[in-house]
């Protein structure tokens, strides 16, 4: 886990500040930019359910889903891959596209392909080739795999590994790929992926990025950076850039320290530093889901748990919080807020000429975080366009207006 950190700081630290710097002076559109944009600007959702009049209603024209590891062990496919196959095949039927996400590296692993082993690079060029030809006609993009830089989507690859693993599956779609549009995301500037990547760009016909500004750490942001960090991407590959997921948290507040406190002692500890003298006593207290968590981040060893829990941002999972400083200035986390987020930003990601699309993450609330199984987390919970029953929240309205507007432009610019 060090060592993986510390990559990421070292090519941080050398890459960021100067292609960031040169991405202002790039020219905004090439031959592959006016192309990707001349088939319509992307307006798509992260996750949806099937409720498809109300999709169509918000001008949504664009689904992104996870594909499930094809192979049971014996080689078999998986019943749960053919569900998916269905499934996209119920959203083409009604008009709208789908961006699929190919597999995490530890599903190749379960199955016993290593990208670290020459047999399991050719094991991995060899799915990526049945995917991308089993799925033509059911998805109309592929994203090669998810956030790598994220440890617990990385691990237990290092960042070389992690790029090596989306660069030969690239090579091994993109001559065969048709009119199926194929890349990879970043999360945030992960100049260390970024710089790791482009030897593989001839490869790609998109580079992507998730941000999450305001939303994640105790920190907040601008809307600037938006803006900032997808032309430092367009300025290091000269390609489309797609925004594969972004949004804001439509509920969540920070916590007293009475509150904080009345939490750490139903888990048995009079403060954090009581807690970290009994730190796998504190952890094993904790719900289930969250303690396992914990586990897995520190690879179980309790001597890191506490930097899990008091010095990172599962912090904010522990105490179910949002901190008072994480958020875009003038932007709460209410309905209202997370309104205004996309009212305002997806005009701007429109008028950026590289700019050829934007999945909002996400469409419906989930009933529980999905990172500490606690159901009122608000880091996990309250994404959606839509609540637990399906009711449109006023983030709804807003990104149906802004979807409308590209529309209607997109047309304009076509007639």
């Amino acid at each position: 886990m060090e060592q993986f950190i510390v990559e990421q700081i070292k090519y941080g630290l050398k890459l960021v500040p100067g292609n960031l710097a040169k991405s202002f002076f790039v020219k905004s559109e090439n031959a592959d930019t006016r192309a990707l944009r001349g088939r319509s600007f992307i307006c798509g959702v992260c996750h949806p359910n099937e409720n498809f009049d109300q999709l169509k209603e918000a001008g949504i024209g664009w689904i992104r889903i996870d594909i499930p590891f094809p192979y049971e062990k014996d080689g078999s496919l998986r019943a749960h891959y053919l569900g998916f196959k269905e499934k996209c095949m119920r959203f083409v039927n009604q008009g709208i596209k789908v961006m699929a996400v190919t597999p995490y590296p530890q599903d190749y692993l379960e199955y016993g392909a290593d990208v670290r082993t020459e047999e399991g690079c050719r094991e991995i060029r060899r799915i990526a080739r049945f995917l991308a030809q089993d799925l033509r006609g059911c998805v109309a993009a592929l994203q090669i795999t998810n956030e790598m830089g994220i440890p617990r989507f990385t691990l237990p690859f290092t960042m070389d590994e992690a790029a090596l693993f989306i660069g030969i599956q690239l090579q091994e779609i993109y001559p065969i790929r048709g009119n199926l549009l194929i890349g990879f995301n970043c999360c945030g500037p992960a100049a260390d992926l970024v710089a790791r990547m482009l030897p593989y760009k001839a490869y790609m016909d998109y580079v992507g990025i998730d941000i999450y500004i305001g939303c994640f750490d105790s920190y907040g942001g601008f809307l600037w950076m938006f803006e900032a960090l997808l032309r430092y991407l367009w300025g290091c590959f000269r390609k489309p850039v797609l925004l594969q997921e972004f949004g804001y948290i439509g509920d969540g507040h920070p916590k007293t320290k009475k509150q904080k406190t009345a939490l750490l002692e139903g888990y048995g500890a009079k403060s954090e530093a009581d807690a970290e003298k009994h730190i796998e006593a504190f952890t094993a207290n904790l719900p289930a889901s969250v303690s396992d968590h914990v586990k897995l981040l520190a690879q179980n060893d309790p001597a890191r748990y506490a930097d899990v829990l008091f010095r990172s941002d599962f912090k904010n999972h522990l105490y179910r919080e949002l901190p008072k400083v994480t958020k875009i200035p003038g932007f709460d986390h209410t309905p209202a807020g997370q309104a205004k987020f996309y009212e305002t930003l997806l005009p701007r990601l429109y008028a950026l000429p590289f700019v050829c699309g934007a999945f909002v993450y996400c469409y419906m609330d989930s009933d529980k975080c999905y990172i500490c199984g606690q159901s009122d987390c608000p880091t996990e919970t309250r994404w959606g366009l839509v609540d637990r029953t399906g009711s449109p929240k006023p983030a709804y309205y807003a990104v149906k207006k802004a979807f409308g507007r590209i529309r209607f432009l997109d047309a304009a610019a076509k007639q």
